[in-house]
């Protein structure tokens, strides 16, 4: 066994991916012809290229929400095919963003509609693959903070049992956390768990504070300039939040130097700021990423080690919107399987 054999087989879980940044190309590029997007099959290819400076995914997420998408079965497909090829890399358990402002606005797929389409590929992926998971509606941060409240809206009218927190993304070097309190305040009186992108473009570190403080969530997804505040640091790692980090970030890439973005990258710095972090792919196909790769970049781009990584494992667990009894015993067959695994990486040749 190599290490990209082990990372693909360890066992895991996914908090932090976008349903249509899971989009496979093929798909993609197949639902796009149908619809008569506007889009061969070579423009669907440099839709997503992916150079060295890549740019963020945010158009192909635009264009698949208001030319492509067809109907609440687009949606089931995706998600059932995210959830197959995450279940042969090891993921057992996935935590999904999907926004519906959008999807309603410019595809024309009611929300009750779309979310039971998705939760019907989650049933399917489960019976056939054996992974597990949750949806996590989603704030479009570049609509209109009522927007947002009238999603949460949605939420507490169509209330289903995987249906269990709530996020927000899109680009949020514009519209800052505090835009959107009213939102996460219905939705934690409803009861739903609460996590956001914050820090994720540079952005200030008053971001991942208002979304501790103001919007109460119990996760942050991205959070790297966090660090640029020590004490806020300290104060997330001392409650034990946990940030979803992605290793294939656009920004990061884009803005450090080919030759130090491994070596200046948040991500390195994080742990030994106490915090708790797990890899996620984010968009998998559109940052060419899969989550063995993602597991591996932690090892041979930021220099993490087989015990950092058990223990990114175990941050997963701890941050997943799972009950706490499921946790512990997760927790203990995933111990169990990565020391099998462990054992036969490390076995003499």
């Amino acid at each position: 066994m190599d290490l990209a054999a082990f990372c693909r087989a360890i066992p895991k879980v996914e908090l932090h991916v976008h349903l249509l940044g899971a989009i496979r190309l093929d798909t993609l590029a197949e639902m796009a012809q149908r619809q008569g997007a506007g889009y061969t099959p070579e423009e669907v290819a440099e839709l997503a290229r992916r150079d060295a400076k890549p740019k963020g995914v945010l158009h192909i997420l635009r264009a698949l929400e208001q030319r492509i998408l067809r109907g609440p079965e687009d949606l089931h497909r995706i998600a059932y095919e995210y959830l197959e090829h995450a279940a042969s890399q090891g993921v057992r358990h996935a935590e999904i963003f999907w926004n519906p402002t959008g999807t309603a606005r410019d595809s024309g797929i009611p929300y009750a509609a779309g979310a039971d389409a998705i939760l019907a590929a989650f049933d399917d992926a489960k019976h056939d693959h054996g992974i597990s998971a949750l949806l996590i509606p989603s704030i479009d941060r570049e609509a209109d903070p009522e927007d947002a409240v009238q999603m949460v809206e949605w939420m507490a009218a169509h209330r289903r049992d995987r249906i269990v927190g709530l996020g927000i993304d899109y680009r949020e070097t514009d519209h800052p956390p505090e835009f959107f309190w009213k939102a996460y305040r219905a939705a934690k009186r409803a009861g739903f768990r609460l996590t956001a992108h914050a820090g994720e473009f540079g952005c200030h570190w008053r971001n991942v504070e208002t979304a501790i403080d103001l919007l109460e969530v119990e996760r942050i997804d991205h959070g790297y300039t966090v660090l640029d505040n020590p004490a806020l640091a300290r104060r997330c790692a001392e409650r034990g939040i946990v940030f979803t980090v992605v290793p294939t970030n656009s920004y990061y890439l884009r803005t450090l130097a080919p030759d130090r973005w491994a070596i200046d990258h948040p991500i390195r710095r994080m742990p030994p700021a106490g915090l708790l972090i797990h890899p996620n792919t984010d968009d998998p196909p559109l940052h060419r990423v899969d989550p063995e790769r993602c597991w591996r970049m932690m090892v041979e781009d930021f220099g993490f080690d087989l015990d950092d990584l058990r223990r990114f494992m175990l941050n997963g667990i701890v941050g997943a919107f799972i009950p706490e009894a499921d946790k512990r015993g997760l927790a203990a067959t995933f111990s169990a399987e990565y020391e099998r695994l462990r054992a036969e990486l490390e076995a003499p040749a």
